[in-house]
């Protein structure tokens, strides 16, 4: 079977959704599907290359405007030979390229990663692209039932979604990395009481909330990630006094990760909009068995760590509910060991790479080589 991964970025390029299309890819690729790659690149030339054994294409972009590039050349690309083309969406550009292309026979699979949740402008302008591609859509991909629940942009095509939750390579994230030498390390500079946090530095995932209950938490935040507002987030913990408990790491690469997740006491999401639709990094967390406080969003992240089972949840945008979970679990060692000793099972039973992979591939398998959307829908169902 050839399968064509059509997604915004790929690695090095650091992201949840660019870290679940690696292992996807990878682990395809491990079960004999022939997998390509196809996103953006930087600048304006396509590059093609081999990551890690996978073919990728970046293909060049005229210009970025509305968080989306504008490549042309999408179009062409998609005229290669496959019989599954998995599109991963929200992708403006991709919707449109694939409603221009002349595709070879194929089934179309679509992963809803989340809805455009600030963009009403560019989701106004869009819909009649959304309709008409997941419209041809034999199967559609939610990553969380409450996701479903609760999105209008897939609601209405519900009888063909099927719910694959996000997984981890648990091989790579265990809670053996506590013992690590530079879990040590890390901890011998940070102190006892370590905060961890990570992601890209953007609007929705509430870092300036975190940083505003870290005023009141005994501890030191290690901040993973880079982006457009490094500079707010900065100049806030230097406002707020706690500049030098606060740790600005700069973006890691998801395989030196170890360290970081060794060192923690507990993992914070501080997410604040439904653009974070799971929130991958807990289930990261929880595979090291390190408690996770979460927000209360309706999205599929209080469904990855659960209320008083691995972690704790607080309503979202409230710094000082933030702020009186984190201590919770700094303060007391005998609930931090019960929520640690549970989030390694949840991990291990429900967000493993080899069930998303394999419950990915049945769908692949049931759509393959079916002529039309409707007859791919009655072979799911």
């Amino acid at each position: 079977m050839r399968v064509l991964q059509l997604g915004k970025y790929y690695e090095p390029y650091v992201g949840g959704i660019e870290t679940h299309l690696a292992l996807l890819a990878h682990g395809l690729q491990a079960r004999g599907v022939e997998v390509e790659v196809l996103v953006h690149g930087n600048g304006t030339r396509t590059v093609r290359e081999n990551v890690r054994g996978i073919p990728v294409t970046r293909v060049g972009a005229l210009l970025r405007a509305l968080s989306t590039e504008l490549a042309p050349s999408l179009v062409g690309e998609l005229s290669r030979s496959y019989e599954v083309l998995h599109l991963h969406a929200p992708h403006p550009m991709a919707m449109v390229a694939y409603l221009l292309a002349r595709k070879p026979p194929h089934a179309l699979v679509i992963t809803h990663h989340s809805d455009i949740v600030r963009q009403v402008r560019l989701k106004g302008l869009l819909s009649p692209v959304f309709g008409a591609v997941h419209s041809r859509a034999a199967a559609i991909i939610a990553t969380s039932q409450r996701y479903l629940d609760t999105s209008r942009e897939i609601g209405e095509f519900r009888p063909k979604v099927r719910v694959i939750p996000y997984g981890s390579d648990l091989h790579q994230f265990s809670p053996l990395l506590k013992d690590s030498r530079p879990a040590h390390e890390l901890r011998s500079k940070c102190g006892e009481r370590v905060v961890l946090a990570t992601g890209r530095l953007i609007y929705y995932k509430g870092f300036e909330v975190l940083l505003d209950a870290m005023r009141t938490v005994r501890g030191h935040l290690l901040l993973i990630g880079d982006g457009p507002l490094r500079g707010a987030l900065e100049d806030r913990a230097r406002r707020n006094g706690i500049r030098e408990r606060v740790t600005f790491v700069g973006a890691v690469p998801n395989d030196r990760m170890g360290p970081y997740y060794g060192a923690a006491d507990v993992f914070v999401l501080p997410s604040i909009a439904r653009s974070e639709a799971f929130g991958i990094v807990q289930i990261e967390a929880l595979a090291c068995g390190i408690p996770v406080v979460n927000t209360a969003l309706a999205s599929g992240v209080p469904d990855v760590s659960i209320h008083d089972v691995t972690g704790l949840t607080v309503p979202p945008n409230d710094a000082e509910a933030l702020a009186l979970a984190i201590s919770r679990v700094l303060d007391d060692p005998a609930l931090a060991a019960r929520l640690s000793s549970k989030a390694r099972q949840r991990a291990l039973e429900r967000f493993t790479a080899d069930r998303m992979v394999e419950e990915t591939l049945a769908v692949y398998r049931r759509v393959a080589r079916s002529g039309t959307a409707q007859e791919a829908q009655a072979r799911l169902g």
